[in-house]
């Protein structure tokens, strides 16, 4: 069983933020297995995976991109 939400291939681990997985800006990183309290369906414990193909493409340091 693969306990990863996100499986990048050959692609870099730049693309895993929230931003570019379309889960805004910036999200709340858990490393514990299970973070909700109280009762719980379901939908609290369904977790989305991704799967990132890439061919070899990098994204560049916020400091080295050119300006427009």
């Amino acid at each position: 069983a693969l306990r990863s939400a996100v499986v990048m291939v050959n692609a870099s681990s730049r693309f895993s933020d929230g931003g570019e997985l379309g889960l805004g800006a910036e999200i709340g990183i858990s490393t514990t297995r299970l973070h909700a309290y109280g009762p719980m369906g379901a939908e609290s414990l369904t977790v989305e995976r991704f799967v990132v193909r890439g061919d070899g493409q990098v994204r560049h340091p916020q400091s080295r991109l050119p300006t427009p």
